[in-house]
C-alpha cells in the first residue's frame, strides 16, 4: 500500500508502478533525513522504509567520497546494487536531495527499463 505526504511523491510512486506492478519495492526518499515520502512494497519481506533508512546512508558515503576523491563536475546519477535474483536502483533527483529506490526481480525487469521508468519521474520530484 503506497502512501504520500506530498502529492507529486505519491504520482510519482503510482506512475512507477503503473509501469512496472511486478515490482518488489519502491520507495521516494529524503536524501538528507532519510524520511520516506511515499513508498510501496509488493512483497513483505521488502520494507521500504527499512531500506530507504539503509540507502540514505550508501547515498551519503558515495557523496562524502566524491568530494574526497575531489571529483567536482560530477554527480550520481545512480547507485547500482545487483544481488543475484534482484536489481536496486537507487537514483538520485532533485540536485541529490531526494532518491528513489527502486527494487525488482531480474525475471521480470532488466536494468534498462527500470532506468528509464525511474527517468520518467525526475521532473516530477523537483
Amino acid at each position: 500500500m503506497a502512501y504520500s505526504t506530498t502529492n507529486s511523491a505519491g504520482k510519482a510512486v503510482q506512475n512507477i508502478l503503473d509501469e512496472l506492478p511486478q515490482l518488489l519495492a519502491i520507495a521516494i526518499v529524503d536524501a538528507q533525513s532519510g524520511m520516506v515520502l511515499a513508498s510501496h512494497s509488493n512483497s513483505p519481506a521488502l520494507n521500504p522504509e527499512t531500506a530507504a533508512a539503509y540507502n540514505t546512508e550508501v547515498v551519503k558515503q558515495k557523496q562524502k567520497a566524491m568530494a574526497a576523491l575531489k571529483l567536482s563536475g560530477e554527480a550520481i546519477d545512480d547507485i547500482l546494487i545487483t544481488l543475484t535474483n534482484q536489481i536496486h536502483l537507487i537514483n538520485l533527483v532533485d540536485g541529490g536531495k531526494k532518491f528513489i529506490y527502486l527494487a525488482v526481480n531480474t525475471r521480470d525487469t532488466n536494468l534498462a527499463i527500470a532506468r528509464d521508468v525511474l527517468r520518467q519521474q525526475v521532473d516530477l520530484l523537483k
